[in-house]
């Protein structure tokens, strides 16, 4: 039998009985007016308001769509408001138990309904990314020939798993995480509306922050733990969710944490200031803090790379690397997994040798430029690439250092007013004792006299 998850008779039994369904699927969308977030999505003549036949001009809405975002952002939902809205049958696999056969299967019984019935067909196929390449060449014929309406749903990258050809058939949309504005509209209209919990239960202010950070975004996972929440609480015979009821039901107790105010700051604070100590546990207890309280993960990985060089620099070298590289990963992956990218970048810098010699030399050479200690570039540096500057003795007199046997000429390079300044005063701490050797080494060569 065709696999078929949202036909005419399971609507049906759905509608005459809303509360045997769990809350995520009696709250799913009818329209895509009642979609929550992905607005740059939903705006009018949008792709998918085109495949629904909303507002279309010109050509029709695309074949085949790739869906492209985090859990909980609405992929199943988009898909399953298509199939609502433009009444085609609406067929959905998924990647983790579906093979070749079943989709054959799938197309076979699109091309009859489409030649028998007229009615067109939409396949939803969750998690594509699980697809062989084998098992993806197989949708091609479908697409090719609009034999269905594919929409598919991956959470990873599909320049990276999804077949090039396929891709190139597709329409590829990213879809966002929602924000707690989002999510919080979805939660009170759930606790109102009859299809949801038709006003059983109300969620005090608390709770209902609680129940966000534990959302991180992800709709579904915030009403299943409203619903869960809330049968605790009716069966203690409270209609109000209070804060001990919803952390015992899901077991994850409130973090104090106001990512808007003092702790937002001083937790920041102290996993620095912990990382600059060099007491790793202490560091990946306030990351964990920050994690678990909801932190925005960018947040997080902005204020390791500033520790990477405010508190280790040439000491280790790699410590910037690797907290740029936890940055550009976090930004890719999203919690929960950027989770093990920020603890790998806490635990390297938090373990790295130490140097703030990069945080003094920049400061003090700010503080001597606001002092007005600046002064005129000397000629023999001055840009002398345009016509006229020989004659105002630009560049005259400037040595090239490679022409010299050691690399490095003694002569001016900064103003007269700072040119014995030394800003730099390295330590050696970890890589940084090679630069404290090389520092002395070329001031000497330069014949400076330091200050």
């Amino acid at each position: 039998m065709e696999p078929d998850l949202f036909t005419a008779a399971a609507e049906e039994r759905q509608e005459k009985d809303p509360t045997g369904s769990p809350l995520a699927v009696r709250m799913r969308p009818r329209t895509l007016d009642e979609v929550v977030g992905q607005q740059h999505l939903l705006k009018p003549g949008s792709p998918l308001r085109r495949l629904v036949g909303q507002g279309a001009k010109g050509p029709a809405g695309p074949s085949s769509v790739i869906l492209w975002g985090p859990p909980g952002t609405g992929k199943t939902t988009l898909a399953y408001v298509v199939s609502k809205a433009t009444d085609k049958r609406f067929v959905e696999l998924s990647a983790i138990t579906a093979g070749v056969k079943e989709v054959r299967a799938v197309i076979d019984g699109a091309r009859r309904a489409s030649g028998g019935y007229g009615k067109e067909t939409v396949l939803f196929l969750d998690e594509i990314h699980r697809f062989s390449k084998a098992q993806q060449d197989s949708l091609l014929p479908a697409v090719e020939n609009r034999w269905v309406t594919l929409i598919a749903a991956t959470t990873e990258n599909p320049y990276f798993s999804v077949i090039s050809p396929l891709l190139s058939r597709s329409l590829l949309l990213t879809l966002e995480s929602l924000t707690d504005d989002d999510v919080r509209g979805l939660l009170r209209r759930a606790l109102t509306e009859e299809r949801g919990l038709n006003g059983a239960v109300t969620l005090p202010e608390d709770t209902e922050n609680h129940l966000l950070r534990i959302a991180g975004g992800d709709a579904r996972r915030a009403l299943t733990a409203l619903e869960a929440a809330a049968g605790a609480a009716l069966d203690k015979g409270e209609t109000e969710i209070a804060l001990t009821t919803l952390e015992e039901t899901v077991d994850r107790g409130a973090v104090k944490y106001d990512r808007d105010g003092d702790q937002h700051y001083d937790v920041a604070s102290a996993l620095i200031k912990s990382i600059r100590g060099s007491d790793v546990d202490a560091a990946l207890h306030y990351l964990a803090r920050m994690i678990e309280a909801g932190e925005d993960p960018r947040f997080i990985a902005r204020r390791l790379m500033i520790s990477a060089s405010e508190d280790i620099g040439l000491a280790d070298p790699q410590a910037l690397p690797i907290a740029v590289a936890a940055a550009q990963a976090v930004a890719m992956i999203g919690f929960p997994e950027a989770a093990l990218t920020l603890s790998h970048a806490t635990i390297a810098l938090a373990l790295a040798p130490k140097s703030n010699s990069a945080t003094t030399a920049i400061g003090a050479a700010l503080d001597d430029v606001r002092k007005g200690l600046a002064g005129p570039v000397p000629p023999h540096l001055r840009d002398g690439h345009y016509q006229g500057a020989a004659k105002l003795g630009h560049a005259q007199g400037y040595v090239y250092p490679h022409d010299l046997p050691e690399g490095i000429a003694e002569q001016q390079y900064a103003p007269d007013a700072l040119k014995d300044r030394a800003y730099y005063t390295p330590s050696r701490h970890g890589a940084e004792a090679r630069y404290a050797d090389a520092v002395e080494w070329t001031r000497a060569h330069l014949g400076r006299k330091r200050s």
